[in-house]
């Protein structure tokens, strides 16, 4: 049969043509299929000529069966097999008009099968009620009829429906007895369809969509004609209203959410009274912009509906500015998405599931720890009362672990029972309505009822059915049609039907019933929140008019509503104020020291052991000391002391301060050591014209060449590339209280954006970073440190009173070097410990400061104190009236000159003293020898 090929079908009773087409191809025309039965094709044709070998199969309405060839095959002649053979559709006994026939034990009937038949309400049934098959393969009695046994005659209009009494979603257990009330009601009103009858067909599709196809090709291929589908479940409403615009069929669902079927265009002929899931979207944006949160994640089950409202939601916060940080998926088993939301610290969560999944989930979410004071959940409102009390196979929770777990979350629901008592078109309250459907379950337990709360959208479904048909009457008059005459072909009453449910504007029990332009119902939102393991009503919500009313009475585990996420607070680290206080005494000390110092310099100017040892550039390594010193106090200065917005002035303090202090400490006692470098250690040949042009401007100039290289270099890098502040973030930590926050240590460091371009890696950057503290070192600082300990271990053993002091500035040089090697490792390891790195450069120069001052001065005022030197020479000053450094100088030259020559003639002498003695020795000897020598 063609209905095993696994290519789709069509199931039509004229199939499509197009008007006016010509087709050339070869092949056998279409034909026309047998009364009460159609064609079944493989695929949508919209061919008039079907090519050779194609093949069609007959198919029969309700319970009838083709008599005569069931499938025909085109030849090449343009013919169809067994064309000559007539095909029919006939009853069978397993149908019966305006009744039903059950058939025990299911199945075709085969001997022993027994038929029990009954008729609809308002007929009566005529004949045996029960009917045997026979081994003959016959009836034992004939088939009953069922007649009308009601006198107003009136015109039955039939409405399919499928109400799901189990599934997922069992609603069809109030939905369909709230729906037989609303037509009761509405088929004893006389000014609604006063000469017609609603009458309803229904069958439980299980909210299933593979079972609710059979079912609605029972339906759609069973008479009567109904007028309209009446499906419940997102899945079995999208499969009907989209086979529905097939038959020219209005489908009007009670108990659809999918965001899905708001589409025109897949859906033409859909309707709802239950409101889209996205309206649910718009009360929990309004609601995280109410709580202030600005960040949320989401955990769904894997169904159409769920996904649809999800994309929905994501496009909502988009445009609110909110975040959608965690998005988690589940088909059956949502342990890993808990785990997921756990680990990425989602704190608000919208949850997307039906209820039996709603079980799973907070079970887990009970083993995750994941409710609480720190987390709110957002779920649908259309769960039963007491879902999460069911006892459930399917976890290993007990009722305490999920009351504990899903307390205090909130719910969104669609206000399906209007809260104001009002009495709307079918003239009840919805307090009534609820008395009323009571009664109708007999006693049955609301919360284990399903669908309970949809009740009033399938009751007012059947009202919003009856008053747009009633309105299409007259229309339908005019055009001299009927709705009795509705039939599946017919496109104008559809049409009509469509127009009048369109403009619906009713109060009904669920309140105001109107459609949007996709057919979706447009309502209210309720907010409720589980307080104490119950539900409350915290606010309502009007998406319309962008109303929120609410009622404050909502509570919360902790203080208030919880951070959307871990609050991180900034903390600054600050520089120990102790250790600063001591480090700036030590720095305050050695500046007074230098002062000493510097003072002692000029005080013994005149003396001429001073002046030997050049004072000028002692005086300035004395002020350079100071410098370095002086630039401990903003290298301690942070966030602490100063505005942010002043901090780069501090960072421009450091910078120049080191840099140039660097630079006449340093390069003065680099001068003094080249200089004696340069004259004292070439080759005798050269040392009498160099030594006697060592001038004192060279040395300054010398001096004044390194400074102003310094200062031109830091004046380059302040206008192109200056300092700024840069801000280090650390490992975030968890205070010891228990609190919701994480601290977020900070630490603030002067840097500029190329600042690798003005720094040397090398080493000897690293040495000099630790002399200049954390401010800019230059590159060639580095060389000239390295070739200053070079220079200080090559004239070590030269002696000269030029410049007496070059051994002691050798000394200063390596224990400057010394402290760097030591120390820059240390500080670049510990650049992000603010007390530890400003301990190391700050005593580092502290403790250069103070060798450098120590070896350069202290040896010349312990001489001058215990020898008395400037006593004898300030009173020779006294007494000439004058310095004598000049002749002091002159004299020492002269000796020098004086000692050469006296050197030469006692070398000369010892010359002549051999020769003497030669000459002696050769007397002593024989005379032979003599006369030969």
């Amino acid at each position: 049969f063609l209905s095993l090929v696994p290519v789709p079908l069509s199931l039509s009773p004229n199939p499509p043509r197009i008007p006016g087409h010509v087709f050339l191809l070869s092949g056998c025309a279409i034909i026309r299929p047998p009364r009460d039965g159609g064609i079944r094709y493989r695929g949508l044709t919209q061919e008039q000529i079907l090519p050779v070998d194609y093949e069609i199969e007959y198919i029969c309405r309700g319970n009838r069966v083709i008599v005569g060839p069931k499938v025909r095959k085109c030849l090449p002649n343009g013919t169809w097999t067994d064309i000559a053979q007539n095909s029919t559709c006939r009853k069978v006994w397993t149908s019966l008009e305006n009744g039903r026939v059950m058939a025990k034990p299911p199945g075709p009937p085969v001997e022993g099968t027994v038929l029990h038949y009954s008729c609809h309400a308002g007929f009566i049934l005529e004949g045996r009620n029960i009917s045997h098959c026979t081994k003959l393969g016959k009836w034992d009695a004939p088939k009953p009829t069922c007649l009308c046994e009601c006198l107003c005659h009136n015109k039955k209009l039939y409405i399919g429906a499928l109400f799901p009494m189990s599934g997922g979603w069992p609603g069809g257990q109030a939905c369909m007895p709230s729906a037989q009330m609303a037509l009761d009601l509405v088929n004893n009103r006389s000014d609604i369809l006063p000469d017609y009858e609603l009458e309803l067909i229904h069958y439980d599709s299980m909210c299933d969509p593979g079972e609710a196809t059979k079912l609605l090709y029972d339906l759609l291929y069973t008479e009567p004609i109904k007028i309209v589908l009446m499906p419940g479940c997102s899945g079995v409403s999208t499969l009907v209203a989209e086979a529905a615009r097939m038959w020219n069929l209005i489908v009007l669902s009670y108990g659809s959410s999918s965001p899905a079927l708001s589409n025109r265009q897949r859906f033409p002929t859909f309707f709802r009274t239950h409101p889209s899931a996205t309206l649910h979207n718009p009360t929990r944006v309004r609601l995280f912009q109410k709580w202030k949160w600005t960040r949320i994640a989401t955990i769904q089950q894997t169904t159409e509906v769920f996904t649809s409202t999800l994309d929905d939601l994501e496009q909502r916060t988009k445009e609110a500015g909110i975040e959608i940080s965690v998005r988690q998926s589940f088909l059956t088993d949502p342990a890993v998405a808990v785990k997921n939301l756990k680990r990425q610290d989602a704190r608000i969560i919208v949850g997307l599931f039906y209820e039996t999944e709603a079980r799973k989930v907070f079970c887990e979410v009970f083993k995750e720890k994941l409710y609480g004071k720190k987390y709110v959940w957002f779920l649908i409102g259309w769960y039963a009362d007491n879902w999460f009390k069911i006892k459930d196979p399917a976890i290993n929770c007990t009722v305490e672990n999920m009351t504990e777990a899903v307390e205090g979350h909130v719910t969104t629901e669609i206000v399906m029972l209007n809260p104001e008592t009002v009495r709307g078109v079918s003239n009840m309250t919805s307090q009534e309505f609820i008395s009323a459907l009571m009664s109708r379950l007999g006693g049955m337990n609301p919360e284990e009822t399903g669908g309970f709360q949809e009740a009033p959208l399938a009751y007012d479904a059947v009202w919003a059915l009856a008053l747009a048909l009633n309105k299409t009457v007259a229309p339908l008059k005019a055009k001299g049609r009927r709705l009795e005459d509705f039939n599946y072909n017919n496109h104008d009453i559809t049409a009509e039907i469509y127009r009048a449910l369109n403009t619906s504007s009713f109060e009904g029990v669920s309140g105001q019933v109107v459609f949007d332009a996709q057919g979706s119902r447009m309502a209210m939102t309720l907010i409720e929140q589980l307080q104490g393991g119950s539900y409350k009503k915290i606010g309502y919500y009007d998406s319309s008019q962008k109303n929120l009313s609410w009622f404050g009475n909502d509570v919360w585990i902790g203080a208030g509503p919880p951070a959307d996420r871990t609050v991180v607070i900034e903390e600054y680290r600050f520089l120990s104020q102790k250790l600063f206080a001591a480090v700036s005494v030590f720095a305050g000390l050695g500046i007074l020291f230098g002062i000493v110092c510097l003072t002692f310099n000029i005080y013994n100017g005149n003396v001429r052991y001073i002046q030997n040892s050049q004072p000028y550039l002692n005086n300035m390594t004395a002020v350079g000391c100071m410098m370095a010193l002086a630039a401990v106090f903003p290298l301690g200065i942070d966030g602490h002391h100063v505005h942010r917005s002043q901090f780069p002035v501090v960072c421009q303090f450091r910078l120049w301060l080191l840099g140039l202090g660097f630079s006449l400490a340093y390069g003065s006692m680099f001068t003094k050591i080249w200089w004696v470098h340069t004259l004292f250690t070439k080759k005798d040949e050269k040392k009498e014209k160099k030594k006697q042009h060592l001038e004192p401007w060279k040395l300054y100039a010398t001096v004044g060449v390194l400074l102003a290289i310094d200062f031109l270099s830091l004046m380059i890098w302040q206008i192109v590339d200056p300092l700024h502040i840069t801000v280090e973030k650390f490992t975030k930590e968890a205070p010891k209280e228990d609190l919701d926050v994480l601290i977020q240590p900070l630490l603030e460091h002067c840097s500029s954006e190329k600042m690798n371009t003005w720094l040397v890696t090398s080493q000897c950057h690293g040495c000099l970073t630790i002399v200049a503290g954390d401010s800019v070192v230059y590159g060639y600082k580095g060389l000239l440190l390295l070739l200053g300990i070079f220079l200080a271990y090559e004239t070590k053993s030269v002696s000269t009173e030029k410049i007496n002091d070059h051994r002691a500035v050798g000394m200063a040089i390596y224990n400057v070097a010394v402290l760097c090697l030591i120390t820059a490792p240390v500080t670049m390891i510990l650049s992000s410990q603010q007390d530890a790195s400003f301990a190391f450069a700050s005593l580092a120069i502290v403790f250069s400061a103070y060798i450098t001052l120590v070896v350069l001065f202290v040896p010349k005022m312990r001489r001058l104190i215990t020898r008395g030197e400037w006593q004898s020479e300030q009173q020779d000053t006294l007494k000439t009236g004058s310095s004598t450094n000049n002749n002091d100088e002159e004299k020492s030259r002269q000796l020098e000159r004086e000692n050469r020559e006296l050197q030469k003639i006692i070398q000369e002498v010892k010359t002549l003293y051999r020769h003497i003695h030669i000459i002696i020795i050769i007397k002593h000897v024989h005379p032979n020898t003599r006369r030969s020598l």
